[in-house]
């Protein structure tokens, strides 16, 4: 029985030893402050060892900035003729389709000019015609005149024979010689005349009248007349807002060589489609960032909401190479300055998702997908 409850007891009495020694550890340090100091520190920077590698092997997958904006595509729309603006068919701020009108310029000008252009060329085709019927009046009148040839060739042929036989006098003789000689002259120049003629034809008489240069030039004009008419009504290239509409009013001047350079003969227009996000990374941030890499895209405008994109593509200069004024680094007071590289990020945009306006401020992280425990694994 005591050996019995000697085995039992024993499982109790190896946890009691436990907690003594440990109660002895604790009494130890609570006594020799040297050696928990120097625990503590030890285990520190073992810590902070451990942390720092892990995060150093686990990182450099991200990159962000948020020296980062909104960009869309803009516009001044204006028209290549000159001309009255009669009405303006938008106002500030209205969104609008590819197609719709903006502005029309007065188009009386232009639609006398198209009349005027489409009567030249119906007098142009008429022209093309009688000058097919002339050259065929022409070939008659050289086969008329080959026949009177032939005939004063038989006629001084005649005289020629008949004078050898002191038969006739050597006036009619002379007379038939000069009448073939007028006869001969008159058919080469009507041959001549004929040949001008085929030549103004393009060649051959039996080319349509469409396709001679005189009536294609003719239609050329007309096309131009209309193409002038179609610009006087200005349509918006891409879907987009509408701004600067107060500064072209009804009645004002459009001049097409100034259209481009004043805001009195354009409206502006800001594609709501074509947008995107240009972020101005550091170019030690880079390094691993390719096109393709997924991005996240969050707005200051909008906190809390992500917009999904890609890098699409990774500007060949530097922003201080773009610059009007570029820095002069060979003064010997030069100082390294970490450079910028831009990156345009194309956003994919839902229906759903807010307007986003151009200027805006934002913040990208590009996932890379470059591992350094993965590296050096495989090294």
């Amino acid at each position: 029985m005591a050996a019995i409850q000697t085995e039992t007891a024993s499982p109790y009495v190896g946890a009691a030893a436990q907690g003594a020694a440990a109660s002895g550890w604790v009494e130890r340090l609570r006594s020799d402050r040297n050696l928990l100091r120097r625990i503590l520190m030890i285990g520190g920077v073992v810590l902070v060892l451990l942390a720092s590698l892990a995060f150093w092997l686990l990182g450099g997958r991200y990159v962000g900035t948020d020296d980062s904006y909104v960009h869309a595509a803009q516009l001044m729309v204006s028209t290549d003729v000159s001309g009255l603006v009669k009405d303006v068919d938008v106002r500030q701020g209205q969104h609008v389709k590819v197609g719709q009108v903006l502005f029309r310029i007065d188009p009386l000008q232009f639609q006398i000019a198209l009349d005027n252009a489409k009567a030249n060329l119906g007098q142009t085709r008429l022209t093309l015609l009688s000058m097919q019927d002339d050259y065929r009046r022409m070939l008659k009148d050289i086969a008329a005149q080959q026949a009177q040839v032939a005939l004063d060739q038989v006629t001084y042929n005649r005289y020629a024979a008949l004078l050898q036989l002191n038969s006739i006098a050597q006036a009619q003789y002379d007379q038939a010689r000069f009448t073939l000689a007028t006869a001969q002259s008159t058919l080469a120049s009507l041959k001549d005349q004929a040949q001008v003629q085929l030549a103004k034809l393009g060649g051959n008489i039996h080319i349509p009248v469409e396709q001679l240069p005189q009536y294609l030039q003719s239609k050329a004009q007309v096309s131009e007349a209309q193409r002038q008419l179609d610009h006087a009504t200005v349509r918006a290239p891409f879907d987009g807002t509408v701004t600067e509409v107060d500064s072209l009013q009804p009645g004002a001047l459009v001049i097409s060589a100034l259209s481009a350079f004043t805001t009195t003969s354009a409206v502006g227009l800001v594609s709501t489609n074509d947008v995107w996000v240009e972020a101005n990374m550091k170019e030690t941030d880079i390094t691993h960032v390719h096109r393709g890499d997924p991005v996240e895209v969050t707005v200051d405008t909008y906190p809390g909401r992500v917009w999904k994109g890609e890098v699409d593509s990774i500007s060949p200069e530097t922003g201080a190479d773009f610059s009007v004024l570029p820095a002069e680094n060979a003064s010997g007071n030069w100082v390294k300055v970490t450079q910028r590289v831009t990156v345009k990020i194309r956003l994919d945009l839902k229906p759903a998702d807010p307007p986003l306006r151009a200027g805006m401020s934002t913040y990208v992280s590009i996932d890379t997908g470059h591992r350094r425990w993965f590296r050096l694994l495989y090294e």
